[in-house]
C-alpha cells in the first residue's frame, strides 16, 4: 500500500509516476526574439516555412485573416495572437492557398493549432523517432491529483510522527536520520518499531558514511551521477556485512570533493577490515597512498603500455625510476601553479537569481577571457548552475538549440559571446563508422591526398572513392563497416570480421591506390604518432594530428572506432577538434569534470590544452574537484557550504589564493597545501 510500484498504493491518475509529460509553449517557441518566418516555432513538422509547405500555408492563412505580420519578433505579439498559432482558430474558417508543382488550390478550413496537432500526432504515432521528436517540446509537470507524491490518498493519510511516507522520502539522508532518531513513540509503538527503526538508521548511516548525506531519498535514479550510483551500491554492500568477498571498484572517487573522498577511503578500509579484498582502479593520489598494495601499469598509454611497471607499497612505486605514477607521487614531476592569473577581457557573464534545484537565488559573475573553475562539495549546486542554467540558456540563445534552461531571473553579458560549446565525455559517435579521423575532419584531407595521386587520377577516382560511407570504394559485403553483425536473437549480437575485405572496409581496387607505399586502410591503422611522422610534409593534416597528440592521444589509431574510446578519450578528441579551429575569442567552453579517468600525466596535458584555448581569448568554465586543475584556474566560484538543502549558495569567489584563505570554504582548506 505504500509502494508507488504497486497498483494498491499507486495514484490511479498517474499510475505512480507522479508526473505527466505536457507540451510546453516555451519549448515550442524557445526564442521569442525571432519572428515566425525566422523559425521561432521549433516544433516537429512546423519548422519548415518554405513556400508550398503545410506550415507556410496555415501561418500565411492566419496572417491574412487576423492581420498578424509574420516578420515581427514573437515577443511583440499579443498573447491572443500567439495563441492562434499554438491553439488554433477555434473552429473559425480562413481562406488558404496551397501551391504545388501542379498549380495552386484554394479552400476554406479552420486550424487546429500547433499544440493540438502535436498532441494528436503523439497519441496516434507508433514511431519511436516521431514520439522522441515531439517529446523534445514537452516538459514534465506534477500530477494534478497526487501533486507529484505518486501515492493514492489513502496511503498518504497514514502518518508517523506527523509525516506521511512521501514527506519522509522528500527529506535528505541527514534530515531523515534526525527525524527517525527523534521520534517520540509510546511503549507499544516502541516494541513494534524497534527493529525497523534500527534497520532504517543503520542504512541511512551507511549512505552518510560514503558522503551521500545530501541526497533526498526520493531522488530518481536517472538523475544520479555515475559516482553517486556507485557509492549507493557500495553503501548497500557495507550493510550486507559479508566476509571473504572480492570487491572491484572502477574509480569510486569520480565526482567527489576531497572532503567526501576522505569518507569514502574510510568506508573502503572498513570493508577491508571486515575480512574482504578490494581492487580499486583509481587515479586519485589519496586513494593510492591509503592502499596496502599498488600495481602500476604502463609505462605509457595504448601501444606504449600493457606492462606491470612496478608493484608493492607506495614507497616501492615512488622509488621505481620507470614509474610515471611514482614520479608524480614523489613530487619529482608536478603540475606547476601559474606565475600570474589572467585578468580577463574586462567583460562578464552574469547570472541573476539562479533558483534551479537547491540554488538559493544566487547571482554569479563569470569574468570572460579567463579559466574559471566552479568548485564545492558533491551536491552543492555546481551542475545546476553550470549545466542546467548557463549552458542550456546560452545554447538556446547562441546555438538555437531546443533546450529548456533551469530557473533564474536574468542573464547579462550574452552579447559578448558568439557560441557555447559543451565538451563532455559522451561518445563521439555510436557506431564503428565514427572515429577520430572523421570527427576531427582530418579524414577529408587524407582522402583528398589519395585522390591527388597519379594512380587515382588515372583511374578517375575522386576523394569520395576513399570513404567507407559511400558506394564505390567501400566493400559492399559489409557496407564499409569492416565487421558483420550476427543477430543472436535472445543473446547479445556478435560481431565478426567481414570475410570479403577481412576488416579492411574497402574493396580491392581502392586498396590498390597507394600514397608513399601505404593504402587508405594502412593510414587508418596508424597511430596518431606514426601519422604525424608520415604526413610531416603535409601541413594541414600534420597540424590536426598534432592537436590530437597535444591532448595526450598520440597512441590511438587514426581510424579507431568511436565505440572503443573511453569517455576521457572521447572528450580529448573533442578538445583537439576545437583546438584546430580558428579562434574567434568569443567562445565559452563548458567542461564537467574533464579529469575523470585521467592519470596525473594526462591531467598535466589537459591543463596545458585548456590554457591554450584561454590564451586565444576564449572563456572556459570547468566543474572540477581535482585540486591540480583548481590551482591553475584564474578564477574560482566555490559553491556550498554543504550539499543538498545546506548548499546552493556561493561561499567565496576569486583567485585560488583568495579562496585558500577563506575559512568557510572546504575547497580552500584542501587547496592551501597545493599552493
Amino acid at each position: 500500500m505504500f509502494s508507488f510500484n504497486n497498483p494498491f498504493g499507486a495514484c490511479p491518475k498517474c499510475t505512480g509516476l507522479g508526473v505527466f509529460k505536457k507540451l510546453d509553449p516555451d519549448m515550442i517557441i524557445p526564442n521569442r526574439n525571432l519572428s515566425i518566418m525566422e523559425g521561432a516555432i521549433k516544433a516537429s513538422g512546423w519548422n519548415n516555412l518554405d513556400e508550398g509547405t503545410i506550415a507556410y500555408m496555415y501561418f500565411k492563412g492566419i496572417s491574412d485573416k487576423y492581420k498578424i505580420p509574420l516578420d515581427i519578433p514573437v515577443r511583440d505579439m499579443t498573447d491572443e495572437q500567439i495563441n492562434l498559432f499554438l491553439y488554433g482558430t477555434n473552429g473559425e474558417k480562413m481562406k488558404l492557398v496551397r501551391k504545388t508543382d501542379y498549380g495552386e488550390s484554394r479552400f476554406e478550413t479552420d486550424f487546429e493549432g500547433v499544440i493540438h496537432n502535436l498532441e494528436r500526432r503523439y497519441s496516434e504515432t507508433t514511431s519511436d523517432y516521431s514520439r522522441a521528436d515531439i517529446e523534445s517540446c514537452m516538459s514534465e509537470e506534477d500530477c494534478p491529483e497526487c501533486h507529484g507524491k505518486r501515492l493514492r490518498p489513502e496511503s498518504l493519510a497514514v502518518t508517523v510522527g506527523g509525516k506521511n511516507i512521501a514527506e519522509l522520502c522528500d527529506m535528505s539522508v541527514t534530515a531523515a536520520y534526525e527525524f527517525i532518531d527523534g521520534l517520540k513513540l509510546s511503549e507499544k509503538e516502541s516494541i513494534i518499531g524497534e527493529r525497523i527503526i534500527k534497520e532504517i538508521k543503520s542504512r541511512l548511516g551507511f549512505l552518510k558514511s560514503v558522503g551521500l548525506e545530501y541526497l533526498t531519498l526520493s531522488r530518481s535514479a536517472g538523475t544520479l551521477s555515475g559516482g553517486e550510483s556507485q557509492r549507493i551500491r557500495l553503501a548497500t554492500q557495507i550493510g550486507s556485512s559479508l566476509v571473504g568477498v572480492l570487491y572491484i571498484l572502477d574509480e569510486p572517487s569520480i565526482g567527489l570533493h576531497q572532503r567526501d573522498n576522505d569518507k569514502l577511503i574510510a568506508t573502503l578500509k572498513r570493508l577491508r577490515d571486515l575480512g574482504n579484498t578490494l581492487i580499486v582502479v583509481e587515479h586519485d593520489e589519496d586513494t593510492m597512498r591509503s592502499a596496502d598494495h599498488v600495481v602500476d601499469i604502463g609505462p605509457g598509454p595504448g601501444i606504449h603500455g600493457g606492462e606491470v611497471v612496478a608493484q608493492g607499497t607506495v614507497e616501492d612505486i615512488m622509488s621505481n625510476p620507470r614509474s610515471i605514477t611514482g614520479k608524480y607521487l614523489s613530487g619529482e614531476l608536478k603540475i606547476p601553479v601559474p606565475e600570474k592569473r589572467r585578468k580577463g577581457s574586462g567583460k562578464k557573464l552574469t547570472v541573476v537569481g539562479a533558483r534551479q534545484n537547491n540554488l538559493k537565488g544566487v547571482t554569479v559573475e563569470i569574468p570572460l577571457g579567463t579559466f574559471t573553475a566552479v568548485t564545492g562539495v558533491s551536491g552543492s549546486g555546481k551542475s545546476s548552475l553550470v549545466n542546467e542554467i548557463i549552458y542550456k540558456e546560452l545554447a538556446g540563445r547562441l546555438n538555437r538549440a531546443k533546450l529548456h534552461a533551469g530557473k533564474f531571473d536574468d542573464m547579462l553579458g550574452v552579447e559578448n559571446l558568439d557560441k557555447v560549446i559543451n565538451i563532455d565525455q559522451s561518445p563521439i559517435g555510436r557506431t564503428p563508422r565514427s572515429n577520430p579521423a572523421t570527427y576531427t575532419g582530418v579524414f577529408n584531407d587524407i582522402r583528398s591526398l589519395f585522390a591527388e595521386t597519379a594512380e587515382a587520377k588515372m583511374k578517375g577516382y575522386t576523394s569520395s572513392r576513399f570513404s567507407f560511407n559511400v558506394r564505390g570504394g567501400r566493400c559492399e559485403a559489409c557496407q564499409g563497416d569492416g565487421i558483420i553483425k550476427i543477430e543472436m536473437h535472445f543473446l547479445p549480437d556478435v560481431y565478426v570480421p567481414c570475410d570479403v575485405c577481412h576488416g579492411k572496409r574497402f574493396n580491392r581496387e581502392t586498396l590498390d591506390v597507394r600514397f608513399k607505399g601505404k593504402s587508405i586502410y594502412d593510414v587508418l591503422e596508424m597511430t596518431v604518432e606514426e601519422g604525424m611522422e608520415f604526413f610531416k610534409n603535409h601541413d594541414k593534416i600534420y597540424r590536426r594530428l598534432k592537436t590530437l597528440f597535444d591532448v595526450g592521444l598520440g597512441y590511438i589509431k587514426i581510424g579507431q572506432p568511436a565505440t572503443t574510446l573511453s569517455g576521457g578519450e572521447a572528450q580529448r578528441v573533442k578538445l583537439a577538434t576545437e583546438l584546430s579551429k580558428r579562434a574567434t575569442g568569443r567562445t565559452l567552453y563548458i567542461l564537467d569534470e574533464p579529469t575523470t579517468g585521467l592519470h596525473s600525466a594526462d591531467v598535466h596535458k589537459l591543463i596545458e590544452v585548456l590554457q591554450r584555448l584561454c590564451d586565444n581569448g576564449n572563456s572556459i568554465v570547468v566543474i572540477e574537484h581535482n585540486l591540480d586543475v583548481i590551482k591553475t584556474a584564474d578564477y574560482i566560484i566555490d559553491m556550498g557550504p554543504e550539499g543538498g538543502d545546506k548548499g546552493g549558495t556561493v561561499v567565496v569567489c576569486g583567485t585560488p589564493e583568495k579562496v585558500a584563505k577563506c575559512e568557510k570554504s572546504y575547497t580552500g582548506r584542501y587547496l592551501r597545501r597545493y599552493l
